[in-house]
C-alpha cells in the first residue's frame, strides 16, 4: 500500500517556549513533518525559499523582519506555499491585512490546542482558517465596505486602510506594525491622502473617515 506524503510545515515564531509548544503539538500527528522551526522572519523567508514546504505557520509580530512582511514575500514568490498566521491579536486591522497580504489561516494563541491540526488541514483542503473567536460578520462587513470603498475619491484600498487606522486613533508606529510597514511608508500614504482629499490635518481626516462610514468614532 502506498504511504500518503506528509503535509511539510515551516513554523516560525520569535518566543522559544511557544514554538517548542507548537512543534510538540503538530509532530504528534502521524502526518504532520516539521521540516523547519526558526525564530524571526529573515529565515522563515530563506528556509521557505529552499524547502518549500505545503504550509507556513508564521508568528504576526517577529523582530527584525514581522511575520506580515514575510508572508507578504513569500505569497509573490511561492504562492502555492499556504500561510497560516499566528497571533495574539484578533482585531479586525490585523486579520484584513493578513488576509489581503495573502494568508489563507489566522490563529489566535488562545486558541484551544486542537484548532492548529483543523486549521492545518484546512488551508490543505482549499479552504481559509480563522479562530472561532474572530468574527466572521465584522471581516466579511470589514471587507465589504473597503471593496465599495476602494476607488472613494480615488483612494486606493492601501490607503483607505490607512485612512481607517487614522481615524480609529492609531499612531504612525501602530499603524506600520499593523500593516507590516516601514513608519516612513505610512507617512507618505497619509501626506497622499490628504493631498487626495485637501485635508490639512488629522482631524478633517477623522472627520472625513466619519462622513463616509469608514470610522465608527
Amino acid at each position: 500500500m502506498t504511504m500518503k506524503n506528509p503535509i511539510r510545515i515551516l513554523l516560525a515564531d520569535d518566543h522559544n517556549l511557544v514554538r517548542a509548544g507548537i512543534k510538540a503539538l503538530l509532530e504528534k500527528v502521524a502526518d504532520f513533518e516539521i521540516v523547519a522551526d526558526v525564530a524571526d522572519g529573515a529565515l522563515a523567508l530563506q528556509l521557505t525559499t529552499e524547502l518549500l514546504p505545503d504550509v507556513a505557520i508564521l508568528d504576526i509580530a517577529m523582530p527584525g523582519q514581522t511575520g506580515l512582511q514575510a508572508l507578504e514575500k513569500i505569497h509573490q514568490a511561492h504562492p502555492g506555499v499556504r500561510v497560516i498566521m499566528l497571533s495574539m491579536h484578533d482585531t479586525e486591522e490585523h486579520v484584513i491585512t493578513a488576509m489581503r497580504l495573502g494568508a489563507v489561516g489566522y490563529v489566535l494563541k488562545s486558541a484551544a490546542p486542537q484548532e492548529m491540526e483543523l486549521a492545518v488541514r484546512s488551508v490543505m483542503n482549499g479552504s481559509n482558517w480563522l479562530s472561532a473567536s474572530i468574527s466572521r460578520q465584522v471581516v466579511d462587513s470589514y471587507l465589504a465596505r473597503v471593496r465599495s470603498s476602494d476607488h472613494r475619491d480615488g483612494l486606493t484600498a492601501r490607503q483607505m486602510a490607512v485612512l481607517k487606522l487614522v481615524a480609529d486613533g492609531q499612531r504612525t508606529k501602530e499603524i506600520a506594525y499593523t500593516l507590516g510597514v516601514s513608519i516612513k511608508t505610512v507617512e507618505t500614504y497619509r501626506t497622499q491622502i490628504m493631498n487626495r482629499l485637501g485635508i490639512q490635518d488629522v482631524a478633517g481626516l477623522v472627520r472625513y473617515a466619519i462622513r463616509q462610514g469608514i470610522s465608527e468614532l
